[in-house]
């Protein structure tokens, strides 16, 4: 039996881990560097393993520093299967389409600064491609279930348990036996935290005698989640209150869906006024919701009694989805009372660089962050309070 990391083992992003029993081959996870150029280069890099040579793929969820490299994997000859929950399944999907077009686009603005620069530049091709993405669905196989065993092999059996982290997300305990030693092998994946909306806590670990675990929050203490709800009710308050907007910036997944959920609390409780507007202007976003909507399996007590009540957790009256572009543009005509929502989160690029160059100079409006913002990106500059961006090449 071995253990190799072929990822996350110098930071945290890309993960993937090769698990090696007998003649067999089992990777966990396969995600995507992220977090500025030298890393993204990695991406391009061998994996340090065949990929005809692995048999099974286990996801532990649809994060695209843990699913990321999916489609490039099948593009450089995986035929095994993929094993992951039903909600994981659905959102890889989102996700690694949405990762193929961004790598497409990129190829094409690689390619046109390459040919601005020299008449015989070769044409820059994208890591992988939205059809790479969609053949690399084929090879989702069985879905796992929380605390049911998937057998691999005689000698290999699998167990997904709830993380808490996202919708479907999982650690999984690896039951291995080779040459009369037995090991049981546990992955935690990224682990949620207690008393979060929507979905359950972590499950208790089973005991194991290896533990390979995430540590990306392992120097800090988390805030507790109430005073932040908190403070972003108060935050909408104060803005009305001064005729402007709050614009959000946003991750498409799993953090959208609890902002709405919040905003529906709030506007139940009184917290927020009745009339208030949202708009939802992501059209991943919109699509990550409508996947949530799907797997009410998922949820925690609170959120199951309201869909049991038949009432939708991420709807409320005055909520609204704009997927087009041109109801995307409308919005620059709303001048107050507004809270819109947008990708992405850190600002590095979708809508919400829009929104922000139509709101950011009004001291009427508030801009809200509701998640990290990484060092050098325009989020990171707002939070820590730069007078002047320059967006669209404009201060």
């Amino acid at each position: 039996m071995k253990i190799a990391f072929h990822g996350a083992d110098r930071g945290v992003t890309g993960s993937c881990h090769l698990v090696t029993c007998g003649n067999k081959n089992i990777l966990i996870d396969c995600g995507l560097y992220q977090g500025g150029r030298e890393l993204a280069e990695e991406n391009q890099e061998p994996f340090g393993f065949d990929p005809k040579t692995i048999d099974f793929l286990l996801l532990t969820h649809a994060h695209l520093d843990h699913c990321g490299r999916i489609p490039l994997l099948v593009k450089r000859g995986f035929t095994g299967e993929i094993i992951t929950t039903a909600a994981s399944r659905d959102l890889a999907k989102l996700v690694m389409l949405d990762s193929a077009h961004l790598q497409e686009e990129e190829a094409k603005w690689q390619s046109r600064k390459r040919a601005r620069h020299s008449k015989h530049s070769s044409r820059v091709e994208p890591l992988y491609t939205r059809l790479d993405a969609l053949n690399s669905l084929d090879y989702f196989g069985r879905t796992a279930r929380y605390g049911e065993v998937v057998t691999l092999t005689r000698e290999i059996k699998a167990t997904f348990q709830d993380a808490g982290h996202i919708l479907g997300s999982a650690t999984i305990l690896l039951e291995l036996a080779e040459d009369e030693q037995h090991r049981r092998v546990l992955f935690s994946g990224d682990l949620g935290y207690r008393d979060r909306a929507i979905l359950r806590d972590p499950a208790p670990a089973p005991k194991a005698d290896v533990v390979v675990m995430e540590t990306t929050y392992g120097d800090r203490l988390h805030k507790r989640l109430q005073p932040s709800v908190e403070e972003l009710y108060e935050a909408i308050t104060d803005t009305f209150s001064r005729g402007g907007n709050v614009i959000i910036p946003s991750f498409a997944l799993e953090r959208t869906q609890e902002i709405l959920y919040f905003l529906r609390e709030g506007r139940a409780s009184g917290q927020l006024p009745s009339s208030i507007q949202v708009f939802l202007d992501s059209p991943m976003a919109i699509s990550a919701t409508e996947i949530f909507r799907r797997h009410p399996d998922c949820y925690d007590e609170e959120a199951s009694v309201l869909f049991k009540n038949g009432q939708d957790p991420f709807d409320f009256p005055g909520l609204v989805f704009t997927s087009e572009t041109a109801e995307s543009i409308a919005l620059n005509t709303v001048h107050s009372g507004a809270v819109i929502i947008a990708g992405s989160g850190m600002c590095t690029g979708g809508r919400v660089r829009h929104h922000l160059k139509h709101n950011l100079w009004r001291s009427s409006c508030s801009v809200v962050f509701v998640g990290f913002a990484a060092y050098g990106t325009l989020a990171r500059k707002i939070v820590d309070g730069a007078e002047t961006v320059r967006i669209y090449g404009e201060e």
